[in-house]
């Protein structure tokens, strides 16, 4: 898998999406929705960028995609550290990590 050091964050998403589809999981992605010319709106302040539901009994995931230098917010930190204290499974993913991603969502190396 080529490295990815250097992408922006759509771009790195939609690698991650490929993959997850690929391997079998469900994919939700709360996109922004457009309120107004030029002001966009979340579907919620934080909630991570993917939520991947396996469809082969993998498990559950809640990624938050960053580039190499995304920090995150403080909103963010709460809904992460939120969902492991439930014992959810939630990772902050950057495009350094692709090929650790790709062996977590089952794609053969």
């Amino acid at each position: 898998m080529p490295p990815m050091h250097d992408a922006s964050e759509k771009l790195f998403m939609d690698k991650v999406m490929q993959i997850a589809k690929m391997t079998g999981w469900l994919i939700h992605h709360p996109t922004p929705h457009q309120v107004r010319p030029g002001v966009f709106r979340s579907d919620g302040a934080g909630v991570p960028d993917l939520m991947l539901v396996s469809t082969t009994g993998r498990g559950i995931i809640w990624a938050e995609l960053k580039t190499e230098v995304g920090k995150l917010t403080p909103i963010q930190k709460q809904w992460g550290q939120s969902i492991k204290a439930n014992g959810g499974e939630y990772y902050l993913w950057r495009p350094s990590q692709l090929q650790l991603i790709a062996k977590r969502l089952g794609a053969s190396e």
